[in-house]
């Protein structure tokens, strides 16, 4: 992974994983009134531990491709070839049950909504991080001329 990029790869990861926490969450409170449905979350630190991990063997792959003269592939979707940094079946986990309902649903709509804001407050936090972070790159560059 060449410098420029691992300046950035922490939040541009972050950024990813609370996206994909975000739309887990969406979707919880989408379903609040299906029938049997369970309430799902990720560990953050977790996933994002395991994102940043597969960043540094993919940069490594990449590295690896390169040297061999052939050029990677580039996809347009993340999820065009399996195997890549999204979430899988076993990272999502059910969200503890605190109060039962007849029809079997597990979603709490306020700790849903709680949830979903707290998400939220932290992805802006983390563009303004990336921002902040381009700006002094930015600067850098343009002290030089």
């Amino acid at each position: 992974m060449d410098k420029l990029d691992a300046l950035f790869d922490f939040n541009a990861t972050a950024l990813r994983v609370r996206a994909q926490r975000q739309e887990i969450l969406a979707a919880n409170i989408a379903n609040a009134d299906t029938p049997n449905f369970k309430a799902r979350d990720i560990d953050f630190a977790s996933s994002l531990k395991k994102a940043l991990e597969a960043n540094v063997a993919s940069a490594a792959n990449n590295a690896a491709v390169s040297s061999n003269g052939n050029m990677s592939l580039a996809t347009t979707h993340g999820q065009h070839i399996p195997g890549g940094n999204g979430l899988s079946e076993a990272d999502l986990l059910y969200r503890p049950l605190i109060q039962g309902s007849v029809d079997g649903n597990s979603v709490d709509g306020e700790v849903e909504r709680t949830a979903f804001v707290d998400n939220a407050i932290h992805y802006e936090a983390n563009i303004t991080m990336l921002n902040a972070q381009i700006k002094d790159m930015t600067t850098a560059l343009n002290s030089g001329n």
